[in-house]
C-alpha cells in the first residue's frame, strides 16, 4: 500500500502526524513489515521524537535555530528568504525519510514516541509525506 498524507504548517516547528500513520497502518490489512515515510521538500524534514513533553520539542527546535542562524554571510542562496537556506541544512541534518517497523498491524513505536513533520519554513506551507506500507 502506498498513498500520500497532506500536512499543512503555519510555521516552523514540529507538527505531529502519528495517529494519522497509525490509522493508515491499521487499514492497511498488513500484520507485520515495514511502514516507510518520506517527505518530498528540501526544506522539511521527519523525525520520531518525544510526543509527551513539549518542552523537549521546543529545547529541539530552538537548539537547532540556533546551531544554523539566519542571515549567515556565507550564504549564497538567498533568493527565497533569510530562512531558506538554513531550512535546506536543518533538513539535510535532519533527515528526509522514516522506517518504522508493523507488529500486528501496530507502529513497532515505543510509549513517548511520535512521529513528526518538521517544518523549517518560517512561513510553512502544504508539506507532502509519501506512505508505503509493505
Amino acid at each position: 500500500m502506498n498513498q500520500r498524507i497532506y500536512i499543512q504548517t503555519r510555521g516552523q516547528g514540529l507538527h505531529e502526524f502519528t495517529a494519522e500513520v497509525a490509522d493508515r497502518v491499521r487499514q492497511s490489512g498488513i500484520e507485520e513489515g515495514l511502514c516507510t515515510l518520506f517527505v518530498q521538500h528540501t526544506s522539511a524534514s521527519l523525525l520520531i521524537q518525544e510526543n509527551a513533553d513539549p518542552s523537549a520539542r521546543r529545547d529541539l527546535e530552538n537548539w537547532l535555530n540556533r546551531l544554523v542562524a539566519e542571515n549567515d554571510p556565507l550564504y549564497t542562496h538567498t533568493l527565497e528568504g533569510a530562512d531558506d537556506m538554513p531550512a535546506h541544512i536543518k533538513s539535510a541534518l535532519t533527515g528526509t525519510a522514516l522506517t518504522i517497523p508493523v507488529i500486528d498491524r501496530h507502529l513497532a513505536l515505543g510509549t513517548w514516541q511520535g512521529i513528526f513533520l518538521w517544518e523549517h519554513r518560517r512561513r510553512g506551507g502544504r508539506r507532502s509525506v509519501v506512505m508505503l506500507v509493505r
